[in-house]
């Protein structure tokens, strides 16, 4: 049933290509069907290259220079088999470490068909929330700490202020005591 259906829509689309090429009329004398039109071109063609010998030859290697175009087909020239072996055992240490790791991942695919797992599309909204939650506490929180920087370096330079007038007024102590003690005594 489909491919009855499937070859009535090819129809239906070939005549509205013929319409759209050669209008509602067709020509002038009469309606030119494009099938038949390339049934004569294919026609045409296949009696030229029966007649040429050379045509007649590269026909029947086509397969042969499809090979050789083939990316591959210069490799498997170039690259004996023995060499090849080669690179398998020099990657064999490699490959045993992926066969490992493959063994691991089929041993925790009970895991992954979790219904935990499932689960996660259902909890990708709240993760979205809680990661905008998130990023505005790491915003305050670097605010914060920018504040509590202001906050230490206003401390040190109060504390290197009193420092100095403490000093100041020790040296003016001192220098008062000394003044009291070396007068003579009358």
């Amino acid at each position: 049933m489909e491919g009855v259906k499937s070859i009535e829509d090819f129809e239906t689309r070939l005549l509205e290509l013929e319409k759209r090429v050669y209008g509602e009329r067709g020509s002038r004398n009469k309606q030119v069907k494009c099938a038949d039109s390339l049934v004569k071109i294919q026609t045409a063609l296949a009696s030229t290259a029966n007649k040429r010998e050379r045509v007649k030859i590269l026909h029947k290697k086509i397969e042969d220079l499809m090979k050789y175009l083939d990316p591959k087909f210069t490799e498997h020239i170039t690259v004996p088999d023995s060499m090849k072996l080669e690179f398998i055992l020099a990657e064999d240490e490699f490959l045993l470490s992926q066969a490992a790791l493959l063994e691991q991942v089929s041993s925790l695919l009970p895991v992954l068909d979790s219904s935990y797992i499932r689960a996660v599309p259902e909890h990708s909204t709240k993760l979205q929330s809680l990661s905008q939650v998130l990023v505005t506490q790491q915003d305050k929180s670097e605010e914060l700490s920018a504040d509590v920087r202001k906050q230490f370096e206003n401390y040190n330079k109060m504390m290197l202020l009193l420092s100095k007038q403490f000093s100041q007024w020790d040296e003016t102590l001192r220098q008062l005591e000394e003044a009291k003690q070396v007068k003579p005594v009358d």
